[in-house]
C-alpha cells in the first residue's frame, strides 16, 4: 500500500506553515483538478490508472504519470474497446448493429469524484473512473456508465431519484490454471477445504480472516465503505453489502469491489469469482438489487403515502418488473453458465412473482418502516455489469410506472417450483430484449444493438466449445 502522509501542516514557502486541506485527507474523490494536483502531491502518487468499464464490466483504459494526468491530456480509447465480446471477439453486424469502419476514438473523461488510490500497487498508484464522450462533445450511448445515466436522467425528468442497495456474492476458489479442471473449494485457517451448507456462519468466516482483513483494509482506502459481510450457503461462498445510495455511485463500489476483491484474494493465492455458478451443485451467485424511489422535492419515499400505506407508485413499479424482466433478462444473466443457475427449487427465482419477505419470489418487499419501504429484485447474477443490471431494473420499474401497470396479487406461499417464467437460456433472453421497444428505448437504441450483438457473438463462441458432459453421455453411446 502506497505511504500515506501523516502530517497535518506543511511550509508554503514564506517561513510559515499551512494547515493541509480536509479535501487532500479524504480517501475518495476531489472537486476539481486543483484539488486533485493536490491530493496526488500530497500522497506522492507516481501513476494514474484511468479506467472504465466495458460491457462485460471489465476495466478497461490507461496508465500515465501523474504530471501528465494534471497537465491537461487528451486520453482517448477506441469506440470497438466497447463492442467487444468476453473472449475478446467482435460481432457480425446486422439487426441494427453496424461495426464502426474507422474504429474511431472515444475520448476519456476523469470523473475526479472517483479518484482514490489503489492499495495493493507497491508503487504509489492513484486511479479514476473516466466516462466517454465522442470527439465533439456528444454523450456515447452505448458505454455502461451513460446507459445508467440516461435511466436516472428518464427519472429526474419526472421529478424522481432512485435510490439502491446491491449485495454481491461471489465464491473463493483454489488457484485454476487450467481451465478444463472443475473449480475446488480453498481450504481456510483450520487446514481442511471449505464444505456447503455455512449460511451465515462466523465460523466459515474466520476461516479466511486475513483475507477479509485485507478486502477491509483494500476498501478502506479506497473510501468504500462495506455495510455487513456474510458467509453464504455454498462452500467458500461470500456476500458483502453495500449502503443504499445514489445509483451511479453504487454502480461505481460495485464495479470497484470486485477489482479490490479478486486482488485481495490472489494475494493469498486464491482467485475470487464472480461466475454464476462457478462449482456444480452449490448455489449460484447472485447480486440482488434493492429499490426505492424518492420525490426529488420533498425526498420522501414514493412507494409509501402519508398515512404509511402502500402507493400506486409502488404498485405499478412492481408490474413493471413483472412484465419487463423477462425481456431484459439479458442483462441480469449475460452469459450462458448465468442460466445455470436459475433453475427450479433453488435459491435463485425463475418466476416474476413478488411477495412480502418472501425469498423464493424474483421480487422481495423486505420488512421494514413505510419510510424505507423498497422492492428487492432477486434475478441478477453477480456476473452482471453492475451498471447495466442497475439500469434494467430501475427502467423496467420507470416503466411501469409510466405505463400504470398493475401487478398481480402477492405470493405468500414456495414460488420457486412452479413453472418457469423467464428465458432458459442466452439466445432466448436476446429475442426477447429486442422485442421491447420500450425498454430498448428507454436504455438507448443504439446500446440495445450493440449489447445484442455481442451477446449473439459470444453464444457462438460458446457452441464451438466441446463439453464434458458431451465426451461422457456422448462419446460412445450414440
Amino acid at each position: 500500500m502506497p505511504p500515506v502522509q501523516k502530517k497535518e501542516i506543511r511550509a508554503n514557502g514564506r517561513g510559515t506553515r499551512a494547515r493541509v486541506p480536509e479535501f487532500v485527507k479524504k480517501f475518495r474523490g476531489v472537486k476539481n483538478w486543483k484539488e486533485a494536483g493536490a491530493w496526488l502531491e500530497w500522497r506522492g502518487i507516481e501513476d494514474i490508472e484511468c479506467i472504465t468499464p466495458d460491457q462485460a464490466g471489465v476495466a478497461r483504459g490507461k496508465m500515465m504519470p501523474s504530471k501528465k494526468f494534471t497537465s491537461d491530456t487528451s486520453l482517448a480509447l477506441p469506440s470497438a474497446v466497447f463492442m467487444a465480446t468476453i473472449s475478446g471477439d467482435y460481432p457480425e453486424d446486422g439487426h441494427g448493429f453496424v461495426y464502426p469502419e474507422d474504429d474511431g476514438d472515444l475520448k476519456l473523461e476523469p470523473d475526479l469524484s472517483t479518484l482514490s488510490i489503489v492499495p495493493w500497487e507497491s508503487d504509489p498508484t492513484a486511479q479514476v473512473i473516466c466516462d466517454l464522450v465522442h470527439q465533439d462533445g456528444r454523450t456515447v450511448e452505448f458505454t455502461p456508465r451513460n446507459v445508467l445515466r440516461r435511466v436516472m436522467d428518464a427519472y429526474a425528468k419526472r421529478g424522481l431519484r432512485p435510490v439502491v442497495a446491491p449485495e454481491i456474492e461471489f465464491y473463493l476458489v483454489n488457484k485454476n490454471p487450467d481451465p478444463d479442471y472443475p473449480l475446488t473449494p480453498p481450504v481456510g485457517r483450520s487446514g481442511r477445504a471449505i464444505g456447503g451448507g455455512q449460511g451465515y456462519s462466523i465460523a466459515g468466516i474466520n476461516e479466511f480472516d486475513e483475507l477479509i482483513d485485507d478486502i477491509y483494509h483494500f476498501s478502506e482506502a479506497q473510501g468504500l465503505e462495506i455495510d455487513t459481510l456474510i458467509h453464504e450457503e455454498g462452500a467458500g461462498q461470500l456476500e458483502i453489502n453495500l449502503r443504499h445510495g445514489d445509483p451511479v455511485e453504487l454502480a461505481d463500489q460495485v464495479f470497484m469491489f470486485k477489482r479490490t476483491i479478486r486482488e485481495a484474494a490472489l494475494k493469498h493465492d486464491t482467485y475470487a469469482t464472480f461466475m454464476a455458478k462457478p462449482i456444480q451443485g452449490q448455489p449460484g451467485s447472485a447480486m440482488h438489487i434493492h429499490q426505492s424511489i424518492l420525490d426529488r422535492k420533498t425526498g420522501k419515499n414514493v412507494f409509501t403515502d402519508a398515512d404509511g400505506g402502500e402507493t400506486p407508485a409502488f404498485r405499478h413499479f412492481i408490474g413493471g418488473m413483472q412484465r419487463h424482466i423477462p425481456n431484459a433478462l439479458v442483462m441480469f444473466a449475460p452469459y450462458v453458465n448465468s442460466y445455470r443457475r436459475l433453475t427450479q427449487a433453488a435459491s435463485a427465482p425463475v418466476n416474476t412473482k413478488w411477495g412480502y419477505d418472501n425469498r423464493t419470489t424474483a421480487f422481495r418487499v423486505p420488512r421494514s418502516d413505510p419510510a424505507a419501504r423498497r422492492v428487492e429484485n432477486r434475478i441478477p447474477s453477480s456476473d452482471a455489469n453492475p451498471y447495466l443490471a442497475l439500469a434494467a431494473s430501475l427502467a423496467c420499474g420507470l416503466l411501469g410506472m409510466i405505463e400504470e401497470i398493475e401487478p398481480d396479487a402477492p405470493v405468500g406461499t414456495t414460488a420457486n417450483e412452479d413453472d418457469i417464467d423467464l428465458p432458459r437460456g442466452l439466445l432466448e433472453a436476446v429475442e426477447l430484449f429486442e422485442s421491447d421497444e420500450s425498454l430498448c428505448e428507454l436504455l438507448g437504441t443504439s446500446f440495445a444493438s450493440t449489447y445484442a450483438a455481442i451477446k449473439k457473438a459470444e453464444f457462438e463462441t460458446f457452441m464451438e466449445v466441446i463439453s464434458p458432459w458431451e465426451r461422457e453421455y456422448l462419446l460412445l453411446n450414440v
